[in-house]
């Protein structure tokens, strides 16, 4: 809700950039997938080695 009240008063102060943001986000979106989704499976992978090095101690009754 935030970032569409901060285009409309993007859109009353300077129009052309407004609708020049409107139309280049979609590409922007396309270009950032990649990397989050790259990001997701770092984390995921690091979550898999955390709970391997975890695995000891929570098998010996650990926090």
């Amino acid at each position: 809700m935030f970032s569409f009240l901060l285009w409309c008063l993007l859109f009353v102060l300077c129009w052309p950039l407004a609708l020049l943001a409107l139309v280049l986000w979609p590409l922007v979106w396309l270009l950032t997938l990649p990397f989050r989704l790259l990001g997701i499976a770092v984390e995921g992978v690091f979550s898999l080695l955390r709970a391997l090095l975890m695995l000891p101690a929570r098998v010996l009754g650990g926090r």
